[in-house]
């Protein structure tokens, strides 16, 4: 009679903890600040009592996503399970859902008929001065304006925007650091 001896080997996988924190960090406040400009943008559009354009809650969902893969990526870390090849489905997923919206936010925001043409066509030629309720309404559409397309000024279009095309770029950073990961072993 033969003895047949079987033995798991556990492969050790090493990410770079600077990295991945970096990345974590920058990918929860990304995804954080999306989430709130677009609850915020859903928030607007219920108080003008219009629509609400698809690409609202689909940031919302997106965001919301994200936030939960790196919750259950911190939880792999915290029982070292974190493998590349989860890293590389799930950041894959979430790099196609991100690129989606970006390019259908580009195009709300410089489109043709965009936020930018409107806020330019609109408000910017249509300058209106002295005392009356005219100039009111165009000061607060100025500032409307300005808040949504400014990056400075606060959490508008731009803003967004400007955290969707960090957050691809990050996105395509985490697969290709999944995958020295896993060339390393």
């Amino acid at each position: 009679m033969s003895e047949v001896i079987v033995q798991r080997v556990r492969t050790k996988y090493h990410w770079p903890a600077v990295q991945l924190n970096f990345w974590l960090l920058i990918m929860l406040i990304g995804s954080g600040t999306i989430l709130g400009i677009n609850a915020d943008f859903i928030t607007v559009q219920q108080q003008l009592q219009l629509g609400i354009p698809w690409y609202f809650p689909y940031w919302i969902t997106v965001a919301s996503l994200t936030i939960l893969f790196i919750f259950v990526e911190l939880w792999l870390i915290s029982q070292r399970q974190l493998l590349p090849g989860i890293v590389m489905m799930g950041t894959f997923i979430l790099f196609i859902l991100w690129v989606v919206g970006l390019i259908v936010d580009s195009v709300e925001l410089w489109g043709p008929s965009g936020v930018n043409s409107n806020c330019q066509l609109y408000v910017n030629a249509a300058s209106s001065r002295g005392q009356s309720v005219d100039t009111l309404a165009y000061l607060q559409q100025h500032s409307i304006c300005e808040l949504y397309l400014s990056f400075v000024a606060g959490f508008g279009w731009t803003a967004a925007w400007a955290f969707e095309l960090v957050g691809c770029v990050f996105l395509l950073w985490m697969m290709i650091m999944a995958y020295q990961v896993y060339s390393d072993k």
